[in-house]
């Protein structure tokens, strides 16, 4: 056997074992139900219908004890019936028909694109839900690095290395052999000049160098592929903010409509940052926050040259120095917590003490992250949480405006958010499942009053309703123009 066949089954069976290992590996990591993941996926696509004390009942049934009304039947039915139920009910299968005589016209969505695990995971949540047994993780699960999100996990990376290690000991080892085999077949042919190639030849030849060379242009094509696609995919990503805005108090609490602050979601492409000046419509009133008081609407203030103690803006007020900046907002942290004196003594804390730990907040908040500059007149620095590909077209107004399309629908419960995160995928089938599947409002909106077809088949009863999908929202341009 030469050496070219050696090396190909060589290569043959690494790129068979592998893979196979991965696989595997990925199984074992997967084999039980991430009650985390299915809580992230049953947001997504299933508490639009669902209520998630899983026991009441909404636009669909409770779904606590899903699984136990399906025990008569193959666990691959109750799957089926979540990935397409529709088919199920044509095809005749009793649980699925009774569930359509009990609940028509209402017609579940179809969820296709779900894996096994990601159908496991979600049931697994469903039922730690129902029976009380799955709560919030223990602060030391989380990690500053996934900003408390409890993120799933794969196969560990170590596993990787420890597979890369092995092919690389058995290619030596390989490499070791043939170079002895040619040895001893130039003995046997009689040449007396032939001798054995040590470790160091062996690893600069040509044939190793072009393996090598081939693994890393795989390698690096994969991952380049990889990070690309994974651009903007960043899931359950909860940044720390500059300033501590809770959305669960202004926009659930004081009821504050997402389009008064981002008012650029009616109007143009992007929702836009709200302007301190929208902050200031409500906060020359209301100067003392009812979770931290003054240490985080003194950050506001301070950014824009806003005098709480005189109740107007601060002339020059870029061009004044920190100590002058500081001594304004020292005195009106002082002023007011005055009355809390005592409090605050009993515990363990003084004024001066007070002031300089939110005089720190300031500068941090107002600090540039990129360049270090700490002037403090400035905007404030917030960072980004949904950040799309460049090469994806997406219009907020479009959807806000025309479509009528709720915010929550991709950013979540907003409302019941303390600090936000990003609810959604954001992915392209994400997406494209969305269109299929959304309802277009046509009744009262002037903007779809062109498609007069399809307002004739719904006027006539032969067409209940036109979907994204049918009016061109799976056109390749619309969204890669």
């Amino acid at each position: 056997m030469n050496i070219k066949s050696l090396l190909s089954r060589f290569v043959l069976v690494a790129l068979l074992i592998l893979p196979a290992a991965m696989v595997n590996a990925q199984a074992e990591a997967t084999a039980e139900a991430d009650l985390d993941a299915g809580k992230t996926l049953f947001r997504n696509y299933c508490a639009t219908c669902h209520v998630t004390d899983m026991k009441t009942d909404l636009t669909g049934p409770a779904l606590g004890g899903v699984e136990e009304r399906w025990s008569d039947y193959p666990e691959e039915d109750l799957y089926s019936w979540i990935r397409n139920s529709q088919a199920m009910i044509q095809a005749g299968h009793p649980r699925a028909v009774e569930l359509w005589e009990e609940w028509q016209p209402t017609q579940m969505n179809n969820f296709l694109q779900l894996t096994d695990q990601e159908i496991k995971n979600i049931l697994g949540y469903i039922d730690g839900v129902y029976t009380e047994t799955y709560g919030p993780k223990p602060a030391s699960d989380k990690t500053a690095e996934d900003g408390g999100v409890a993120v799933q996990q794969g196969p560990s990376k170590y596993l990787y290395w420890i597979l890369a290690f092995v092919l690389a000991a058995l290619a030596l080892i390989l490499a070791r052999i043939i170079s002895n085999m040619n040895y001893m077949l130039k003995l046997k042919d009689g040449d007396t000049t032939a001798r054995r190639k040590s470790l160091v030849e062996i690893l600069t030849s040509k044939g190793v160098i072009a393996f090598v060379v081939f693994a890393l242009v795989v390698l690096g094509g994969y991952t380049t592929v990889n990070n690309a696609i994974s651009l903007g995919r960043q899931q359950g990503y909860e940044p720390e903010q500059p300033i501590k805005f809770s959305h669960e108090t202004h926009a659930g609490l004081n009821q504050i409509d997402c389009q008064y602050c981002h008012d650029g979601a009616r109007r143009s492409k992007h929702s836009v940052i709200p302007a301190a000046n929208t902050c200031m419509n409500c906060h020359t009133a209301i100067k003392v926050g009812s979770n931290y008081g003054t240490a985080e609407l003194t950050k506001i203030y301070a950014s824009i040259g806003w005098d709480p103690n005189e109740d107007t803006y601060i002339e020059d007020y870029e061009n004044m120095s920190r100590d002058e900046i500081k001594q304004i907002y020292s005195r009106w942290i002082a002023n007011s917590y005055t009355t809390l004196d005592d409090n605050l003594k009993e515990r363990g804390m003084d004024i001066e003490e007070v002031v300089d730990k939110q005089w720190e907040g300031i500068v941090g908040a107002l600090t540039n992250r990129a360049t270090g500059d700490n002037k403090i007149a400035g905007p404030i620095e917030w960072v980004r949480i949904h950040n799309m590909p460049d090469h994806v077209y997406f219009n907020h107004a479009q959807h806000v405006s025309v479509g009528k399309v709720a915010c929550q629908t991709c950013h979540g419960p907003v409302e019941e958010m303390e600090k936000v995160y990003q609810y959604s995928p954001l992915s392209m089938g994400w997406c494209i499942n969305c269109h299929r599947e959304t309802e277009v409002q046509f009744e009262d909106n002037e903007y779809y009053k062109s498609y007069e077809l399809y307002h004739e088949q719904i006027q006539a009863g032969t067409r209940d309703a036109v979907t994204v999908e049918e009016i061109g929202g799976l056109e390749c341009q619309k969204c890669h123009y």
